[in-house]
């Protein structure tokens, strides 16, 4: 148990980072208050123009893209102000965050006010990305440094988890283990804790190797094209790869970033050499000089333009730095290596070739190998801080330390040597020592990591109680497994299926498993967790399988199919005991279907969930139509005199234009989540968190709902949808297929051409679900778009 909370914080600074950090906030509950400066020539008095900086901070926040907040909503939780007349209200906070310009008087200044108001065991920190930690609170008193430390969140702050803590040697170490638990457990954040040192982890590593890269590409005559083609996916990187990522971070922010660094560390030669390179300099230079700032300007290494009526990016030639018509350039090592979907074998044969592409990724490879091993132990005693910052801050498959592993270390320190990118003395020490590899590995996770400072293996510590199915692979915990799914035992009576097909689409193989699951827990144990540690839950069923099995006609094995999901489904939803779903990632059509009819769902925050059945020329029929109207209609109708109308508009147009809620509170709002089902911010505690609820559900009694009937509208309703389908083609917002499918959906939604309103049972719209769905599999115009979406990924608007 900690001795501090959070139930209110504060940001100062409204600026893209403030902002940004103030919704993050949000998403996790937190009421906050967000404070700036106020304008010049604002008059005393006129608080609206005293806020206009704080306002204009904001606004922009809620109208970025990607969306900085889970749900709109959430926005009633940020109060804004100004630094004159609202700075006693951070008297009430429980954390503040700085997150002002990169100014130490500035920040001291601001700390020394700050120290004023505060109210006793409230934290402090600085968002500093460079400035050394210790120095900003020097002017402060004893108490006010046992509770400040550094937190450096990364741009934006909801998508990227990486949370730099940085404490002081004056900071309570009570603080820093609050912080670290609070980041991870209630923001979602991945900790890294790091020492006082310039750029802290993340930036250092970054702008270290990324000097060497900038300079590489121009002495060897790269284009943009090139460049981001071989440095995003390929490498196990962001599709952002090396220009598109300094569009978006800004070539301002780049330059200003290199500026501070160098002076910052004079000690580090190799970094040195780099980051005084002239050409590199003048061409950045001249970018800021013209306004080409990336994407904040909508000009940088890229440039938007309209050709011929549609959006181009045209890249900058950075010889001439003029913007040139896109390229699609091509390498023989690219072709061989591209569709290897291992990284540490992808890497291996592009690292084995000769041309222009491996020689920039061999470049790029082994100097960043070398850069990051001469770091420690400066900036970590161990390679898992720089790893983990290079995972949670830039979205890399993995670390350099984890890709050197890959690769073979001893293989690779031989190859960096021949060409002239010699490691730290410490890897060959290692080496020597009987350390072939950088972490010590079990059933495929890591259990130890190499200490640079002891010399040796160190044990990684994991929080106690968490489920981690990698670790029960191979055991005995592995209750039965097939080519789709496998059923564990994770410990306390609860069992877990999880999906492993391509994209978790489900199948026959899943279906099996999940059967197989109920009758196990109904016998064996007290509850079961649906869910896995993949990067989605489900894209939905197996397309192929159901596209072929029409086109040859198999018509009572689709049949079979269908009522097979719908079945298990209603057996989950009225099973006699808990069972929680955990959706996360892509969870739509059929993954969306699994979901709702789980009596409780423990989702990630980014979950992005949807019935999008009608994009494939078919309608939601594993359940799916049946819970939007039991969700959204019945409620509405159980009111007396209620009118139906709007919201059977409302439920129409959800799986009419197949929306897809963009996080679980979205989701939330559009009633696929309900309201007691549990958002949890950090994605790898996701399966121990439902663990944890099937455990509460069981011990508080639970039971199964009594069976619900469904409010069928009935033949008028069904020809207001009609009609509204049809205006909507005669507008040429849908095309005529589109008329087509919606038209069925429009059947089932008001169950067929009754008479007149009335209730109706589950089962009823089950059947008209899968009445309409065999009926669509066979249109040839179905059959189209389901091998559009298998090919291409896209849909096809036929």
């Amino acid at each position: 148990m900690f001795k501090y909370h959070i139930h209110r914080a504060a940001v100062i600074g409204s600026g893209t980072m403030g902002a940004a950090v103030a919704a993050h906030l949000a998403n996790a509950g937190i009421p906050v208050v967000l404070l700036d400066i106020i304008p010049k020539d604002a008059p005393a008095g006129n608080k609206e123009a005293r806020n206009k900086i704080v306002r204009d901070g904001w606004e922009k926040c809620l109208k970025s893209k990607p969306a900085n907040l889970m749900a709109a909503d959430l926005k009633t939780l940020v109060r804004i102000g100004n630094l004159e007349d609202d700075f006693t209200l951070l008297s009430d906070a429980d954390w503040i965050i700085e997150a002002i310009i990169e100014d130490l008087k500035i920040k001291q200044a601001l700390m020394a006010k700050i120290d004023q108001v505060r109210k006793p065991g409230a934290i402090v920190s600085t968002n500093t990305s460079g400035i050394p930690v210790k120095e900003i609170a020097q002017n402060c008193s004893r108490e006010f440094k046992r509770h400040f430390l550094g937190t450096h969140f990364f741009n934006p702050p909801r998508y990227l988890k990486l949370l730099e803590v940085i404490p002081t040697a004056e900071t309570s170490r009570d603080v820093i283990n609050f912080i670290c638990h609070f980041g991870e457990f209630r923001l979602g954040k991945g900790i890294v804790l790091c020492k006082d040192t310039p750029n802290f982890i993340a930036n250092r590593l970054a702008f270290g190797t990324a000097a060497f890269g900038m300079n590489f590409i121009l002495e060897n005559n790269y284009t943009v094209d090139e460049v981001d083609a071989l440095t995003g996916p390929l490498m196990g990187h962001p599709k952002t790869a090396t220009f598109r990522l300094i569009d978006l971070v800004g070539v301002d922010v780049w330059e200003h970033v290199g500026k501070n660094l160098a002076p910052a560390i004079p000690h580090d030669k190799l970094a040195q050499k780099y980051l005084a390179a002239e050409k590199p300099a003048r061409l950045i230079h001249t970018m800021v000089e013209k306004g080409w700032l990336g994407n904040k300007t909508k000009v940088g290494f890229y440039k938007e333009i309209q050709s011929e009526g549609k959006k181009e990016f045209w890249p900058l030639d950075l010889a001439k730095v003029e913007h040139i018509p896109p390229t699609k350039p091509k390498f023989d090592s690219v072709g061989k290596a591209k569709d290897i979907e291992s990284l540490g074998e992808r890497l291996k044969v592009i690292l084995g070739e000769s041309d222009r592409g491996a020689q920039l990724i061999q470049a790029l490879t082994y100097q960043g190998f070398q850069y990051a091993s001469l770091l420690l132990p400066e900036i970590a005693d161990s390679p898992k801080p720089i790893d983990d910052a290079a995972r949670w801050g830039f979205m890399h498959e993995a670390g350099p330390f984890e890709t050197w592993d890959l690769l073979g270390v001893a293989d690779v320190q031989t190859k960096m040597k021949s060409l002239g990118y010699p490691p730290a003395r410490w890897v060959e020490q290692m080496l020597k020592s009987g350390c072939t590899s950088f972490y010590q590995y079990k059933n495929g996770g890591k259990v130890g990591v190499y200490d640079v400072v002891k010399e040796k293996y160190v044990k990684l510590k994991k929080p106690s109680g968490m489920v981690f199915l990698n670790e029960l692979r191979g055991t005995r915990k592995v209750i039965k497994e097939n080519t789709g799914a496998t059923l564990f035992d994770i410990g306390d009576e609860v069992a877990l299926v999880e999906f492993h097909t391509k994209m978790n689409a489900l199948d026959d193989d899943i279906m099996d498993m999940l059967i197989d699951a109920m009758d196990r827990t109904e016998q064996d144990f007290v509850g079961l967790v649906v869910g896995n540690e993949g990067e989605n839950f489900s894209a939905g069923a197996n397309l192929f399988m159901l596209v072929v099995g029409a086109q040859q006609g198999m018509w009572d094995k689709l049949e079979a199919s269908v009522r097979k999901l719908q079945d298990l489904n209603m057996r989950m939803r009225y099973f006699p005991k808990p069972v929680v779903v955990t959706p996360a990632g892509l969870t739509l059509g059929g993954g969306c279907e699994v979901t709702m009819h789980a009596p409780r769902v423990v989702a990630a925050a980014e979950t992005y969930i949807g019935l999008v059945e009608l994009g494939a020329g078919v309608i939601p029929a594993g359940g799916g139509t049946k819970e939007i109207i039991r969700r959204v209609i019945n409620p509405a109708m159980r009111v007396e005199n209620a009118e139906v109308q709007m919201f059977l508009q409302r439920a129409f147009l959800q799986i009419g234009q197949a929306k897809v809620a963009t996080s679980a509170e979205e989701a939330r709002g559009m009633e696929i989540l309900s309201p007691s089902d549990r958002v949890v911010l950090n994605r790898e505690h996701l399966l121990s968190e439902a663990k944890q609820e099937v455990l509460h559900m069981n011990a508080h009694g639970y039971r199964a709902p009594a069976p619900e009937l469904i409010y069928a509208s009935g033949r008028d309703m069904l020809n207001a949808l009609r009609i509204g389908a049809w205006s909507f083609r005669e507008g040429r917002y849908i095309t005529e297929y589109d008329h087509f499918v919606a038209s069925k959906l429009a059947y089932v939604m008001c169950g067929g051409e009754l008479t007149r309103p009335q209730w109706v049972s589950e089962q009823y719209i089950l059947d008209l679900e899968r009445e309409a769905i065999l009926s669509l599999f066979g249109e040839e115009r179905t059959q189209a778009r389901m091998w559009s979406l298998l090919q291409t990924g896209k849909p096809l608007r036929n």
